[in-house]
């Protein structure tokens, strides 16, 4: 069975911060408050749309309501692809470890449903053996059970799989399902959620050779 890189989403597949930014903005307007800095957007990103909308209500002294994460997911899940694009590099990364025998999943804490449209707007579903988002299962990322059950859907085991992700989520999932990590260097995590990490990619161009080190392990 060829071996399997499982990406996350948001902060390394993808440039989503744009379009989260532009939704939340929208959301607070509605509820008469202001808007956010990129930079206060990218910090809240990692942890699904539940405690995304959590932290952006609390940040400006609202308390959370389901109406709120309603008015959102809808907003943001018919915008996803608004401004959202692969970071540059990734495109040519997938198209080197596709040609190196690799198979993807994705494994995202983002709602599947939104995941599924940002994904068909960039026409890059065809590449994934497997979707595993953060309502498609019981648990999420940093709960390894979420890595595990998305691996299992692609037809693999986690001795064949190599997680690739800009969060701590992402580590964490990956130390607890027993497979190596890669840290995404050039998306939203700081430079400490790297902690536990089994490599660093600077950029995408380093995921072929650093993937084709694990293959061979």
């Amino acid at each position: 069975m060829p071996p399997l890189a499982v990406f996350d989403l948001d902060g390394t597949l993808v440039d989503s911060a744009p379009d989260i930014h532009a939704a939340l903005d929208r959301l607070m307007a509605r509820l008469g408050r202001p808007g956010f800095t990129r930079a206060e957007v990218t910090r809240m990103i990692g942890d699904g749309v539940r405690v995304l909308v959590q932290r952006a209500t609390a940040a400006r002294g609202l308390a959370f309501e389901e109406s709120a994460l309603a008015a959102f997911t809808a907003d943001y899940t018919a915008h996803a692809a608004a401004e959202t694009r692969p970071f540059p590099g990734i495109p040519a990364a997938l198209a080197a470890l596709a040609t190196a025998g690799w198979r993807f999943a994705l494994c995202t804490n983002k709602p599947v449903a939104a995941t599924e449209a940002l994904l068909a707007a960039l026409r890059l579903p065809a590449r994934f053996a497997a979707i595993g988002g953060g309502d498609s299962f019981p648990t999420r990322k940093p709960d390894p059970a979420h890595l595990l059950a998305t691996i299992a859907a692609a037809g693999a085991t986690p001795a064949q799989a190599v997680m690739i992700g800009d969060h701590r989520n992402d580590v964490a999932a990956a130390r607890g399902a027993g497979l190596p990590a890669i840290f995404a260097a050039w998306g939203y995590g700081l430079p400490e959620m790297a902690e536990g990490a089994a490599a660093i990619a600077a950029t995408p161009a380093a995921l072929p050779s650093l993937l084709g080190e694990f293959r061979q392990l």
